[in-house]
Order: C-alpha cells, then sequence, then structure tokens
C-alpha cells in the first residue's frame, strides 16, 4: 500500500510541474487535468477516503449549485470509473501472476539442504571444512562452497552455531537434474603449520593454509 501511494504522489507531482509549467496546449492539458482527477479518485479510494464528485472538466461540483439527482448521477460514474480502475489493475495483477508460475513451472528448481553434526576427521589444528556439488564426468564444481571454521579442539570457531551448521544449495534446475552423476564433496584444509610433525619452535610458523582430505558421496 506504501509503495502503491508512494507511486501515485510521484506521478501527482510531475503532472502538477507539467500543468505548472504554462507549456502544454489546451487539448493535452484537458487530458493531463483528467489523469490528474482520476489518480486522484482512484488513491482515495484505496485509502478508504471519501470520492470527491467531479464535471466532466475535473473540477469539484459545488453542492449548493448542483442538484442532488445531477450530484447522483456524477457519483455513479466517478464510482463506476474507480471500480472499473481496480478490477484492471486486479486483472493485470492476475495475469502477472499466472505468467509467473507458468515460467516457474517450466524451469523448475530444487534445493538440497545440508546439516553438519560433527567432523571426525582428527586434524591437529585449526582447519576449513568446504562442501560443494561437483560432476565428476566434467570434472567440475557446479556450485560455491559452504565453508565451517572447524578448531583444534574439535568444535566450530563459532561456538554459537554448535548443532545449527546448516546450509541449502538453491536454483538446482533441470539441466542439473540431467546430469549423469552428481556428487557431494567435502574438503578439509588444514591451518597452522607447514608440517605437522614440526615442533622446532624457531621453524614454527602459523595460517598457512595446506590440503588435509577430500571425501565424496554420489548423489545420483
Amino acid at each position: 500500500m506504501f509503495r502503491s501511494v508512494r507511486h501515485m504522489i510521484y506521478d501527482l507531482i510531475e503532472w502538477r510541474s507539467q500543468i505548472l509549467s504554462g507549456t502544454l496546449p489546451q487539448d493535452e492539458l484537458k487530458e493531463l487535468k483528467k489523469k490528474v482527477t482520476a489518480k486522484i479518485d482512484y488513491g482515495n479510494r484505496i485509502l478508504d477516503l471519501d470520492l470527491v464528485v467531479r464535471d466532466e472538466d475535473g473540477n469539484i461540483l459545488d453542492p449548493e449549485q448542483t442538484s442532488t439527482i445531477s450530484l447522483f448521477r456524477a457519483h455513479e460514474i466517478a464510482s463506476k470509473q474507480v471500480e472499473e480502475r481496480l478490477l484492471e489493475e486486479k486483472s493485470q495483477k492476475q495475469n502477472i501472476d499466472i505468467n509467473r508460475q507458468a515460467k516457474f513451472a517450466a524451469t523448475p528448481s530444487f534445493a538440497l539442504f545440508v546439516n553438519l553434526k560433527n567432523v571426525v576427521c582428527k586434524i591437529g589444528e585449526d582447519a576449513e571444512v568446504l562442501m560443494s556439488l561437483y560432476d565428476p564426468l566434467e570434472s567440475k564444481f557446479i556450485s560455491e562452497n559452504y565453508l565451517v571454521r572447524w578448531s583444534s579442539s574439535g568444535l566450530p570457531k563459532d561456538i554459537d552455531r554448535l548443532h545449527n551448521l546448516r546450509a541449502v544449495f538453491t536454483d538446482l534446475g533441470s539441466k542439473d537434474l540431467k546430469r549423469d552423476k552428481i556428487s557431494f564433496v567435502c574438503q578439509i584444509v588444514r591451518v597452522g603449520r607447514m608440517e605437522l610433525r614440526d615442533n622446532n619452535t624457531r621453524k614454527l610458523t602459523s595460517g598457512l593454509r595446506r590440503p588435509f582430505g577430500v571425501a565424496g558421496n554420489l548423489l545420483c
């Protein structure tokens, strides 16, 4: 509702500037005034405000100088025009929704939910656990990596995420389902010393990323 009203206000501001510029021919000025009044009446309707009764030129009718029957007929005409506008917009919205659903049905997408419970591989140092989808026939990854930083103590580095290590691989379309094989691959990268057996403190390094292990599971 807010976005709709904001859009209408922007239109009214622009049209008001055109009217005040004094550069429009009389026929265009008349049509623009009709657009302005129609937009105002439509805005009042969707905001549940009173309907302003106008004449053919868009001027507000004076109840002191207009008969009751004329006011009633003008009110009927204005109400009918606003209702037609509401039905038109509702129909357009339904068509957009139908087209969107048809497009979605024509190009379905799927997702893979992953819940990491634990890493039982004995690493000895901090590590990075990367999970991704892989096509073994084309020898390439078909998704981004889901990264979990694992500490040397055997727990996630971000302890707040303990028992909440979840990821969803999205936008797996019909092309991916037609692949002959898809594997779920887990890579482990050790972060720390160059060599685990290096106990000489003078040679110790830190923060080096070294491949440690890899595992895979064929999904289909």
